[in-house]
């Protein structure tokens, strides 16, 4: 009898595990100061941003495929494109990633392999020299 792979999706709780990370995640962006650069590329309301993660992460992390069938291909770089995505945004985002993560993930392996992917993912991201 094979065992069934966990997916990193439900290894966080599944639905509702993603949006603890992803709420945490913008609540951080919000509140630090250390984020307010990146805070400014966004809206001043933070619930269509929150509601795109969490459909992009859902099927990023091997859960539902939201993003894409509602949107399509994520064609991450392209649609970031608009907005100046440097080191210092790419460090702002990380660091609001980072710290969910610790208060949301308990597997420390999982907490290494999300934030090693993510930096991965963020740093492809960048789109500005600086």
């Amino acid at each position: 009898m094979e065992l069934p792979i966990a997916s990193h999706y439900n290894m966080l709780g599944g639905e509702a595990g993603v949006r603890r990370l992803v709420d945490r995640f913008y609540d951080l962006m919000d509140e630090l100061p250390e984020a307010w650069e990146l805070r400014k590329l966004h809206p001043q309301d933070l619930q269509g941003s929150r509601d795109k993660l969490f459909k992009f992460l859902s099927g990023w992390l091997g859960g539902p495929g939201l993003y894409e069938a509602e949107y399509g291909h994520p064609r991450l770089r392209m649609r970031h494109m608009p907005f100046p995505v440097d080191i210092l945004a790419r460090d702002q985002w990380l660091l609001c990633m980072n710290i969910a993560l610790d208060e949301q993930v308990e597997d420390e392996l999982l907490k290494m392999q999300l934030k090693s992917s993510f930096a991965n993912t963020a740093d492809h991201m960048r789109n500005r020299v600086g």
